[in-house]
């Protein structure tokens, strides 16, 4: 068994500390005494030893409360019933005890759990069922001498009130003010009403009851989920929610926070229990958002997705199709960018995501140059790189569409800005054709976690103006109306407005 190290916040005293191991945690696992024996490496054996704290029923307990990043013990978990379910991410080079825990501690979470060295979990609520601390032994891939977790073992720690800087801590965000549904205590599952009601009050209750949404009317708080009668798509004036007891019909209008915690109704992921019958690509040139789809056919559908490559930064972003072979049809599709008769012959059905070329070739350069979340240096926008790239990929975007309407077998033409403006019509469609049932809690899930973690972070995004000269532009326009005639003469609608040169 491998120690662990030590918890945030505590500098142990000599007589807390293992000679020559690592210092447990201050406070002892809730189920054992507190002058229980804890266990400590020492060289390859283990010892037992017993920490000197106070116990809280001892005279003169100290009564102070957890401190944050204390080590709670190793506990069982289940991929059936997960209890720590708020947000997880996976780290299958660089997971440590420290980027979990500041994880968890972002997202407004209690609890962060490590599991088999590279996944990460957090949740409000402690699980249930207490492991024997020997089962919690393997090492974290980040962090040589450090335990995250087993198979099925949690190794947990509290990190509530963990101290973070104001830019990494994820914040309250309005969302609007709201008709109030029918039936508000059934719509929305928890209240609260308290006079001089707050946003933080009402929104720190939502959170620690794992709530994406803190709704407020006057003195009353409640907390829930988007739902069907609940959808928050119909915003009204912000005014018609200024509480006055005295105006009729105040009570008709709530406002709504989105809290920090993830809507978890459509975080469940499979493989397919049955191989697949018909074998679909998700086709698209680099740089269309292919990888945004496929977060959103996951969350839909509830099934992973593969690709025909394998990318180790998607899979620690819990792609975990992107491991298994893309020939295996245990994934509802696969993402390629291939092109050619050969290869796009392989595939029964397609889902042909196409964006503006303009975008595309940007997005697939910051790729290239800084990886899936980063920005394309300025220097690099200046060097020669940037115009090769351009001349070499743009004929590339136009190749792509041409030659899988050419020899696709049965195609979903999707345009990623209609995805981006019309999420859950787009998405309806394209779950539709994967032959896959969803309820409309499971889209309006997906609609709340629309962005999944794939926002560009750190730099400036570079507009198109700055980025195409005159002969690029005049290049890739010619490339812009092949296409869009090829799309009309075989019935699908023409690209969107904006890509047509005017």
């Amino acid at each position: 068994m491998m120690p662990h190290t030590t918890p945030w916040g505590f500098q142990p005293e000599k007589d807390h500390q293992c000679q020559g191991g690592i210092s447990p945690a201050i406070l002892p696992p809730p189920s054992l005494s507190c002058h229980s024996p804890l266990p400590c490496l020492l060289g390859a054996q283990q010892t037992l030893f017993t920490p000197q704290v106070r116990c809280p029923h001892s005279e003169g307990a100290d009564l102070s409360p957890i401190l944050t990043g204390s080590y709670m013990g190793c506990f069982i978990d289940s991929v059936q019933d997960r209890t720590l379910k708020g947000a997880v991410f996976y780290d299958l080079r660089k997971m440590t005890v420290a980027n979990c825990q500041e994880a968890c501690a972002e997202r407004s979470y209690t609890y962060a759990g490590l599991q088999y060295g590279a996944e990460c979990y957090c949740g409000n609520r402690l699980p249930k069922r207490r492991s024997k601390a020997e089962e919690c032994n393997r090492e974290c891939r980040g962090e040589k001498g450090s335990v995250c977790g087993g198979l099925n073992r949690l190794s947990v720690y509290h990190v509530g009130g963990l101290s973070l800087s104001s830019a990494k801590r994820r914040t309250v965000t309005y969302r609007g003010c709201f008709r109030v549904p029918r039936n508000l205590t059934d719509t929305l599952a928890s209240s609260l009403t308290q006079p001089n009601l707050t946003v933080e009050t009402c929104s720190q209750l939502c959170s620690s009851k794992e709530f994406p949404l803190a709704v407020i009317r006057g003195p009353e708080c409640f907390c829930g989920y988007p739902t069907p009668k609940f959808s928050l798509h119909d915003a009204v004036d912000s005014s018609l929610c200024a509480w006055d007891p005295e105006t009729p019909g105040w009570g008709d209008y709530c406002v709504v926070y989105q809290t920090p915690i993830q809507d978890t109704r459509c975080i469940d992921r499979h493989f397919l229990p049955n191989k697949a019958k018909v074998f679909v690509a998700l086709s698209s040139f680099p740089g269309a958002g292919n990888t945004w789809a496929r977060h959103l056919i996951e969350h839909a559908t509830g099934f992973y997705t593969g690709s025909y490559y394998f990318d180790g930064a998607l899979y620690n972003k819990g792609f975990k199709g992107e491991k298994d072979h893309w020939r295996s049809r245990r994934t509802i599709c696969v993402k390629t960018h291939e092109s050619g008769k050969r290869e796009i012959e392989m595939f029964d059905a397609a889902i042909l995501l196409i964006r503006n070329p303009y975008r595309s070739l940007m997005a697939e350069f910051n790729r290239k140059c800084a990886g899936h979340l980063g920005y394309a240096t300025d220097r690099n926008w200046k060097s020669q790189e940037w115009p090769d790239f351009v001349n070499s990929y743009a004929s590339w975007w136009s190749s792509h569409v041409l030659d899988w309407l050419k020899y696709g077998k049965r195609l979903l033409v999707i345009h990623y800005e209609d995805l981006r403006r019309s999420l859950l019509p787009k998405l309806r469609e394209m779950v539709a054709f994967l032959n896959v049932s969803v309820t409309e809690e499971r889209l309006l899930c997906v609609e709340s976690n629309r962005e999944g973690s794939f926002r560009r972070l750190g730099g400036q995004p570079r507009e198109p103006e700055q980025a195409f000269t005159a002969e690029m532009k005049a290049l890739i326009d010619g490339y812009i109306r092949t296409v869009d005639q090829a799309l009309r003469e075989r019935n699908w609608t023409g690209l969107p407005s904006e890509y047509v040169p005017r």
